[in-house]
């Protein structure tokens, strides 16, 4: 041919080298080959379209598995895809061997989707023991699917950025394996080190705060979005002059920078360093390019996690105050501790409240949900409750105002699970007293533990929860915190997580109460928390089929101890009124719990008996409320002594009274002077108050009044005890 003139064809100069082109559709699922390349794959000398499987018949098994393999790198790294094939004919005897080089073309912008144009061309198959081809089968290939298995399931559990470097450091890949790793970020336009492992403290000095113009493989392969393999030192110095200075001094002999890729952006890059020189062959390339995706995905997920955390954590310290200990006469503690969903603050919150009268208020509360919108409807509820304490209200006001509240910004929500209530307990205290006055919507009861380390629920009276009736109204309940005596209130996070119910949470709580000393309440909070929730709470799960968890709040308010010892080492009071007949069943549970360790059963049951008695003629025969009151205390000497008393507003006196067998009424005096060993009735200024006391035997074997032993008491007990029954039928 002659200078000047024009070249021929492409398809004359490649038949003439015997070399034929063939294209692979993805999209179609097509293979076309022109004539020579049809020729080279045993198929007539034509233009020949085959499926992908039509394809795949003609090549070796082996052969077509590795090539799928190496085209999806080339897709991956925008390289070319090069392998020998070997060509069978429809027998399954090799005929030739030839090899294949081809460009991916992607067809739009899923990864899945691309064309492939390349060449065939016949080669000599190498003598045997020369071959420059190590197929990829056997032990090799297992070891390999295996360490991409282990790795993925292990970085897929990484949930922090340190625990996803920790695990990408530890990993050990099958047949080479770096001895230094190093993670770039990408800032801006310049280039971070986000972690690194097998480098001495200090090494990433250079590399902290690079531009990412720099002649650096982590800068271009951040730019490019292209990996870039170095194998061996000579290479590096000649592609990166500028940078082999500050590569030469760790003494590595190849090195691998991959890109970082999330959702079709480069996030920034992976470098793994080896101490021997690796060719990077195609298999190799593979597996780096698989393991440089899952730590992509990683990282990016750990990102995620922890900016939620931080947000949430900023989230939570906004909304949820800090409780300080300056309080005259009391100390406090609490907790917050999230745990029922991906979010890390919900509708559980606390709050403590200077009051303009001196008082503080606590106030603890549950919005239902735990999403963005409970957390909101909370933040929201806490500034209302603190505003309406801060003017002055009592508690049945605070609450019946943050109900019309809540009422007001969720009853308008066009979408119905847009509908929330907020479970409240608010609670005014007097420092310089220790009284307490409650309101309730809808929350668990308080517990109170005594001096002795006696725990006692304390039911109060409440309403409905908040948000569910604008005009509902919320009873206050009264009660004394006793010098030494600790409150403990808190959200049903604390009693039912880990599958209870509210016996069996509440069991569980009050044997952490009973168990740890309340002198250090930041000791005693972290307790509760460990007790339901920390490792130990996996064997002590409740009777619900599911382990269940949900948000825990709790506060502790303790009273100073008195600076002498207190004669009563144990109270309880509480209030039955005339329309709420169904407490009598409450106070005599209250009785029973004071008296929990009371070494005479039968005085228990005398004593139950008579508060039984003496409340219910309150409510039959007056017009008021009963006022209970039970005290266990020791002098300086000799037993414990419980003394009760029930007090009315009545100035009408009960008199000793001798009834017939068949009345239904007038025992209530006989039954004191048989069961008691001490009683009264004591006028006051307005009412009455009706009394009695036991002493506690010295030995659980002691007799003591009333006891089963064949005597007229007993008898008088029993026959008592049915005329009782009736009378306490009322509840």
């Amino acid at each position: 041919m002659r200078t000047g003139d024009p070249l021929p064809p492409v398809e004359d100069v490649l038949a003439a080298l015997a070399t034929g082109l063939w294209r692979w559709d993805n999209r179609a699922g097509t293979v076309t080959f022109d004539a020579e390349a049809a020729r080279l794959v045993g198929l007539p000398a034509q233009i020949t379209t085959l499926t992908e499987a039509g394809a795949r018949s003609r090549f070796h098994p082996v052969d077509w598995n590795e090539i799928d393999g190496i085209i999806r790198l080339a897709v991956a790294e925008g390289t070319l895809a090069e392998a020998r094939l070997r060509i069978m004919d429809d027998q399954g005897r090799v005929i030739r061997t030839v090899r294949s080089r081809s460009k991916p073309v992607m067809l739009g912008d899923s990864p899945d989707l691309y064309e492939l144009i390349g060449t065939l061309q016949e080669v000599a198959e190498p003598p045997p023991g020369t071959s420059s081809r190590t197929p990829v089968t056997g032990d090799w290939r297992r070891s390999r699917e295996a360490f991409l298995l282990d790795a993925g399931r292990a970085l897929a559990e990484a949930d922090s950025t340190a625990e996803v470097l920790r695990v990408a450091a530890g990993l050990s890949m099958p047949g080479f394996s770096p001895d230094g790793l190093a993670v770039f970020g990408v800032a801006g336009d310049r280039l971070t080190v986000i972690g690194h492992h097998g480098h001495r403290p200090g090494a990433e000095g250079p590399f902290t705060d690079m531009d990412l113009a720099t002649d650096y493989p982590a800068a271009e392969v951040c730019r490019t979005g292209r990996a870039v393999y170095l194998s061996a030192p000579e290479e590096y110095r000649r592609r990166y002059p500028a940078a082999w200075p500050l590569a030469a001094g760790f003494n590595r002999q190849s090195w691998a920078f991959l890109p970082l890729v999330v959702a079709g952006r480069t996030i920034g890059a992976w470098m793994a360093g080896f101490a021997y020189r690796v060719t990077f062959t195609p298999d190799e390339r593979s597996v780096l390019t698989t393991v440089a995706r899952m730590l992509a995905q990683a990282l990016s997920r750990a990102g995620v996690a922890e900016s939620e955390r931080a947000l949430t954590d900023g989230l939570q310290k906004s909304m949820l105050p800090t409780i300080g200990p300056e309080i005259p006469g009391m100390t406090i503690a609490a907790r917050y501790v999230p745990t029922g969903g991906g979010l890390q603050v919900g509708g559980d919150w606390y709050d403590m409240i200077p009051l303009p009268s001196g008082r503080i208020a606590l106030v603890i509360g549950d919005v239902q949900g735990h999403d963005v919108q409970a957390a909101g409807l909370m933040g929201q509820l806490r500034i209302a409750l603190r505003a309406y304490a801060s003017e002055g209200h009592r508690p049945d006001a605070v609450l019946s105002r943050a109900s019309r509240f809540l009422y007001g910004i969720t009853a308008d929500a066009a979408d119905p699970s847009d509908l929330r209530f907020a479970t409240c307990l608010y609670i005014e205290a007097d420092p310089v007293t220790g009284t307490l006055e409650m309101a309730r919507a809808g929350h668990p009861d308080p517990a109170i533990r005594t001096a002795d380390g006696t725990v006692m629920m304390r039911p109060t009276a409440g309403g409905l929860p908040l948000g569910i009736d604008p005009d509902a109204d919320y009873p206050t309940t009264r009660l004394t915190l006793e010098p030494s005596e600790t409150l403990l209130i808190c959200t049903d996070g604390l009693i039912e997580t880990g599958g209870h119910d509210l016996d069996s949470g509440w069991s569980r709580i009050r044997t952490t109460l009973e168990t740890i000393p309340a002198d250090d309440l930041e000791l005693l909070a972290d307790a509760l928390v460990q007790a339901v929730h920390g490792p130990s709470s996996h064997h002590t799960t409740g009777p619900l089929a599911d382990r269940r968890e949900d948000d825990i709040a709790l506060l502790l308010l303790r009273r100073a101890t008195a600076s002498r010892v207190p004669v009563t080492a144990r109270r309880t009071a509480m209030t039955i009124a005339q329309a709420e007949p169904e407490r009598i069943a409450v106070a005599r549970q209250q009785l029973r719990e004071l008296l929990h360790d009371w070494a005479d059963e039968d005085q228990v049951d005398s004593a139950v008996l008579m508060v039984s008695e003496m409340v219910t003629n309150v409510l039959v025969h007056t017009d008021g409320d009963a006022l209970l009151v039970a005290e266990v205390g020791r002098g300086c000497e000799g037993p414990r002594r419980l003394r009760v008393e029930v007090a009315d507003a009545s100035d009408d006196l009960p008199h000793k009274r001798r009834p017939g067998e068949l009345a239904s009424s007038g025992r209530g005096l006989v039954l004191m002077e048989l069961l008691a060993q001490k009683w009264g009735v004591d006028p006051r200024g307005e009412g009455k108050s009706i009394w009695f006391e036991l002493y506690e035997p010295e030995e659980t074997g002691a007799e003591s009044v009333g006891s089963d032993d064949g005597s007229p008491e007993d008898v008088t007990h029993s026959a008592v005890s049915r005329e009782t029954a009736v009378s306490d039928g009322l509840p």
